[in-house]
């Protein structure tokens, strides 16, 4: 089979763009892996924030992962008619799984009531806030993603 100058001239593109399919997972393959890696975090050994409020607040995780994504995630107890700050918005977006408790989720005005077992969602950038309206401490953990989250 024989391929005339013109033929050639319009592989050439396509040649490129394999070439570079190829070469960029090569490339990367020598970087430094920076992401988290797997591992367990025992509740009782997180080390715990006590802000003035009462609020506390205990970090497990705070990086990327493997796929690029930023993340943080920390453990939260609330005490009773408190709320950990005003609300606000940010580009990440949160999950809220709680533990125990009953904590108020307000989203763009609308509410949403949680309880132990139950899970919370926010969207990047919708105000959003939180609140114990229960009568003991709401323990709940929050996991950001995207953007900021690390």
């Amino acid at each position: 089979m024989t391929i005339t100058r013109r033929e050639m001239c319009l592989l050439l593109p396509a040649a490129a763009m394999l070439s570079e399919a190829v070469a960029a997972p090569l490339a990367r393959a020598g970087e430094q892996d920076t992401s988290l890696p797997s591992a367990g975090y025992s509740f009782e050994k997180l080390p715990v924030k006590t802000a003035p409020s009462g609020v506390q607040t205990r970090e497990a995780l705070k990086g990327k992962l493997a796929t690029g994504e930023s993340i943080e995630t920390h453990a939260t107890t609330l005490p009773p008619g408190a709320m950990p700050h005003p609300p606000h918005h940010h580009v990440h977006s949160e999950m809220f799984l709680m533990r125990e408790g009953t904590l108020e989720l307000t989203v763009n005005g609308k509410s949403y009531r949680l309880e132990s077992g139950g899970v919370g969602f926010v969207r990047s950038n919708e105000e959003h806030g939180v609140k114990n309206v229960g009568a003991t401490p709401a323990n709940y953990f929050v996991v950001e993603m995207g953007p900021g989250a690390s």
